[in-house]
């Protein structure tokens, strides 16, 4: 899909002038790369690498003031089983008079705050570029909150849901890195070679704020992902230890109710009628539900005490 955008009273504005200074390319067909070819002069590889997710971003310079960056952004979140923080490529191709962008996602939107005071083609790629920073940072905050909330269900879970959640989550910040940490490269050789993309003064001074900008995001970034990577281990310690208390509970109920079961049984017997012969069968089992209650607390004190490690009172008597 074609769109193409102008400047107007410092912002950018949809616009459907041909030769309007900013064109976008969202997932171009055939055709569409065909024009490409034929009006910028790119190739099939340049193309295919402004498309390609795991192409490498990078700074080349052409003749005539050209110039073809490509660049790695966070695509948005998408929710399914799993949480996905994905990263994508986008193609920046600088030309005297205009600014060609070729990606594979969704369409762009240039209508937030980031995007005012644009009145050139330097002030907008400034702009796209401090725009990925702050969506990175954006990105970074939710990982941390949903790492937070991960966290709080792992610690009462007994399956691996949430745990394949965090191991997700842990593959997303490596790609973010390894996107954030290449950009801020990109953005060096920029700095470097200001002269060469017409930046004056003050674009140059918003140039270097950005690089500062994406160094925090990246430090920011292998944080979170140091973070989350030394608490994996921690949080699956602790879904095994919340199994092993419920085994735990499970057995102590079945050794408890072992000796019931015995008396139980016998109770179901003739012998019992034999033996309670001379009492009403209301006082014989009355009695019997209470031995079994008292030889049920009996079983718990003793499994408890010894799971204490502690001697039994008769025992320390004895000694």
């Amino acid at each position: 899909m074609k769109q193409t955008y102008s400047f107007r009273n410092g912002e950018v504005h949809c616009s459907d002038d041909a030769v309007a200074p900013i064109c976008v390319y969202s997932a171009p067909t055939r055709q569409e790369r065909e024009e490409l070819r034929v009006s910028l002069g790119l190739d099939d590889y340049d193309l295919d690498a402004a498309l390609d997710p795991e192409e490498i971003p990078r700074l080349e310079f052409g003749e005539h003031g050209c110039a073809n960056i490509i660049w790695k952004r966070p695509k948005n979140v998408s929710v399914g089983a799993q949480l996905r923080f994905d990263v994508s490529s986008v193609g920046m191709f600088m030309r005297p008079d205009r600014l060609v962008m070729v990606t594979a996602d969704e369409q762009m939107d240039f209508g937030e705050r980031e995007f005012r005071g644009v009145h050139n083609l330097n002030d907008f790629l400034l702009k796209q570029l401090l725009h990925t920073v702050h969506h990175y940072l954006g990105h970074l905050k939710v990982i941390k909150q949903i790492n937070a909330e991960l966290g709080s269900k792992i610690s009462v879970s007994m399956e691996n849901r949430y745990y394949l959640q965090m191991l997700a989550l842990s593959e997303s910040l490596i790609y973010y890195i390894d996107g954030i940490e290449a950009n801020a490269a990109v953005l060096g050789k920029m700095r470097g070679a200001s002269h060469r993309l017409s930046l004056d003064e003050k674009q140059q001074d918003s140039l270097h704020d950005i690089v500062l900008d994406m160094q925090q995001c990246a430090r920011q970034a292998g944080i979170y992902s140091s973070v989350l990577s030394g608490l994996m281990d921690a949080r699956g310690a602790i879904i095994n230890n919340n199994v092993n208390t419920l085994l735990k509970n499970l057995t102590l109920i079945s050794v408890i109710f072992l000796p019931l079961n015995l008396v139980a049984s016998i109770g179901g017997m003739s012998e019992f009628s034999v033996w309670t012969a001379g009492l009403d069968w209301r006082l014989s089992y009355a009695l019997l539900l209470l031995g079994m209650a008292i030889s049920g607390w009996l079983t718990w004190r003793v499994i408890m005490f010894m799971a204490e490690g502690r001697r039994l009172p008769w025992f320390r008597r004895s000694r």
